[in-house]
C-alpha cells in the first residue's frame, strides 16, 4: 500500500511533464502533417499524402532566393560572431578589459532587450547612415544579435578552464596566442559550437530585425514566410516550415552527438 502512495507522485510528475511536451511538439506536429496534403488548403489531418508542395517550393525561384539570402546571413553572421564572441569572451575572462562585469552586461543587451526594439533602434541609425537596404548592413544586424550567443557560450566554457595548463604551454615557450590556439581553443571547443549554432539558428529564423532592414529587392526566408501567412495560408507554407524543422533538428542530433554541446546552454 506504501509503495502505491509513494508511486502515484511520481506518475503524476511523469504524466506533466509528458503532457508539457506533448503540447509544446503539437504546432509542430500540426505543420508536418499539413505540409502532406493533397488539398492547396490547410487541413488537419491532411485530406491524402502528396511530396507536390515539396516540389514546388524548392523549383521556385522566390523561395529559393529567400533561401540562399537567409543561408549567407546565417553562416556570414556566425563565423564573424565566433571571431569577435571568442576575442570578447576571452579579454573578459582574464579581465584584460577594466570594468569587464559592464561590458558583459552590455555585450548581453540584446538578449534581453525586444527584438522589436532592437530592429527599430537599427533602422534609425541605418537612416543616418545610408546602410538600410544593404547586404552589408543587413549582417552587422545579425551580427548585433548573435555576438550574445557565442559570448554567452564561450564564458561558460572557459568558467571551468585550468588557466595553469594556458601557463604551461607559455613556460614551454609558446606564444600567447599559440597557447590560446593549441591549448585553450580546442577544450572550449564544444562550447564554441553549441554558441555557433544558436547564433545560426537566431540568424536563420529572425523576423523582427531583418523585416526593418531589408530593401524590395531583398528577403529572407522567415520573412517570406511571415508574408506569405499574411496573404493566406497555404501547404506550400507548410512544406518550407517542414523542412526548416527538419535541417535543424539533424543539425542540432549531430552536434550533440559529437559534442555534446547542451552542458554549455
Amino acid at each position: 500500500m506504501s509503495d502505491m502512495s509513494e508511486n502515484r507522485p511520481r506518475w503524476g510528475l511523469t504524466a506533466t511533464a509528458f503532457t508539457g511536451v506533448a503540447f509544446l511538439q503539437l504546432p509542430v506536429i500540426v505543420v508536418v502533417l499539413a505540409a502532406f496534403s493533397t488539398t492547396s488548403y490547410l487541413t488537419i489531418p491532411p485530406q491524402g499524402l502528396t511530396l507536390a508542395w515539396f516540389g514546388k517550393v524548392l523549383s521556385d525561384p522566390t523561395y529559393l532566393s529567400a533561401i540562399r539570402m537567409s543561408l549567407i546571413l546565417a553562416c556570414g553572421s556566425t563565423l564573424i560572431s565566433l571571431v569577435l564572441g571568442v576575442a570578447a569572451a576571452y579579454a573578459l575572462f582574464r579581465k584584460i578589459l577594466p570594468g569587464s562585469e559592464a561590458v558583459t552586461s552590455f555585450l548581453m543587451a540584446p538578449l534581453v532587450m525586444p527584438a522589436v526594439v532592437v530592429g527599430v533602434a537599427l533602422l534609425q541609425f541605418y537612416s543616418m547612415t545610408g546602410l538600410r537596404g544593404s547586404l552589408i548592413g543587413l549582417l552587422l544586424a545579425h551580427v548585433v544579435i548573435t555576438v550574445p550567443y557565442v559570448v554567452r557560450s564561450a564564458l561558460a566554457s572557459l568558467s571551468g578552464l585550468d588557466l595553469a595548463v594556458e601557463e604551461a604551454a607559455r613556460v614551454l615557450g609558446a606564444s600567447g596566442f599559440e597557447a590560446f590556439r593549441l591549448v585553450t581553443l580546442p577544450l572550449i571547443a564544444p562550447g564554441l559550437v553549441a554558441g555557433a549554432l544558436f547564433s545560426f539558428i537566431t540568424s536563420l529564423d529572425n523576423v523582427p530585425v531583418t523585416i526593418f532592414l531589408i530593401s524590395a529587392s531583398q528577403t529572407t526566408l522567415p520573412v517570406l514566410i511571415f508574408s506569405s501567412v499574411e496573404m493566406g495560408i497555404d501547404p506550400s507554407v507548410a512544406a518550407v516550415s517542414t523542412l526548416l524543422i527538419l535541417a535543424t533538428g539533424i543539425v542540432l542530433l549531430l552536434a550533440e552527438r559529437r559534442f555534446g554541446f547542451h552542458r554549455f546552454v
